[in-house]
């Protein structure tokens, strides 16, 4: 991976960074949509390419379970696979072990769960979570994890920070593909004596890049912010910065100038599943009555397909009768408008305006 810092911002640590893998390049800040299963859903590769989509997310645990990490590998990999020519990060799977709290046990050597498809049981570690993902052939792989519930108290949340670093430095002998590039996780909850001992434990260890886990489980935007503003000193400049799960427009233009470089989250396909729709004035949900005879686009700024083609009061009737058509043409805006805002946010650090930029940004945030 090559890894390099194109601008710094003149008044906070906001960065314009390259991000080269064997699959290509893409700038930072960028915003990485979530393909869970192979796929991000209601969009072909071709959808995502249009909107400005340089690198995308699949899932170790979901694609382990079905079809099976060896069925990828011998269809020649996740890009072949899915036909997707651009990077692909896959995460270790440590976070989807996390939410089934209540089928799982953790020990020194791993997880053993349940199957939420059909119950089965599965025993997953670092060294398969290695195993799968240098199977599914990603270009940027992570480490595998313990993410603590939040709220947890010190002693959990202390073990949970000993067993990352246990199990990342175990990912780090196991066999990678080649070019393939490995992120650790950053733990500790709230807790910042522990976030400093967990970032402090991963540089030493001399991964590819870091990543901010077990965020934007619960808690609130100032504890976030309070945890990255003081873990972030503990971190190499010449390596990129992931904050894994998050999230908004809005969390993302106030996280930027905190230093990080890569962010993702499943809210914009999601939300448009969902009939919420992001625009440069505010969030439009589509299915109010007063976008009925609405013959205008959802966003007059916006340059994404849907926009171009079709009017609200469409995308409402389509929304309203259920109709399949309603997902990808959401999924094609909110997609496109994540895009761009993060194109925009890198304009705003080259031009030195970061401020003016973000000042704009929250006085057009009207919505419905």
């Amino acid at each position: 991976m090559n890894f390099t810092v194109l601008h710094k911002y003149d008044s906070s640590r906001a960065r314009i960074c390259w991000l080269e893998t064997a699959h290509g390049g893409f700038e930072t800040p960028a915003f990485i949509p979530v393909g869970t299963q192979g796929s991000v859903k209601a969009l072909s590769p071709e959808d995502l390419e249009e909107a400005g989509i340089k690198i995308i997310l699949a899932n170790t645990y979901h694609l382990y379970l079905r079809p099976g990490h060896s069925v990828v590998e011998k269809m020649g990999g996740l890009h072949a696979f899915m036909n997707w020519k651009g990077p692909i990060l896959t995460d270790s799977g440590g976070y989807q072990v996390y939410s089934l709290a209540k089928m799982r046990s953790i020990s020194e050597q791993g997880v053993t769960f349940q199957s939420h498809i059909d119950g089965s049981r599965h025993f997953l570690g670092p060294k398969e979570a290695m195993e799968i993902q240098r199977a599914l052939g990603g270009d940027i792989i992570m480490a595998f994890d313990e993410c603590a519930p939040y709220p947890s108290d010190y002693d959990y949340v202390l073990n949970s920070v000993r067993l990352t670093s246990l199990w990342a430095e175990r990912c780090l002998e196991q066999k990678r593909g080649e070019n393939q590039d490995i992120f650790g996780i950053i733990q500790g909850g709230e807790y910042l004596d522990l976030r400093e001992m967990s970032a402090r434990d991963l540089v030493g260890m001399g991964f590819d890049g870091y990543a901010f886990g077990g965020l934007s489980v619960g808690e609130d935007m100032e504890t976030r912010h309070r945890i990255i503003r003081e873990t972030i000193d503990f971190l190499p400049d010449d390596k990129p910065v992931y904050l894994m799960g998050v999230g908004t427009p809005e969390d993302i233009v106030e996280v930027v100038p905190l230093g990080l470089d890569m962010f993702d989250c499943v809210m914009p396909t999601r939300n448009a599943r969902n009939g919420t729709l992001f625009t440069s004035r505010g969030r439009v949900t589509i299915k109010n009555a007063s976008y009925a005879e609405d013959a205008g686009p959802v966003d007059e700024d916006c340059g994404c397909y849907t926009c171009s083609h079709y009017s609200r009061a469409y995308l409402r009737h389509l929304f309203m009768a259920n109709e399949l058509l309603a997902y990808r043409l959401n999924s094609i805006h909110n997609i496109y408008y994540y895009a761009h805002l993060m194109e925009g946010i890198r304009n705003a650090i080259r031009d030195n305006r970061y401020e003016e930029f973000r000042d704009n940004f929250y006085k057009l945030q009207v919505g419905d």
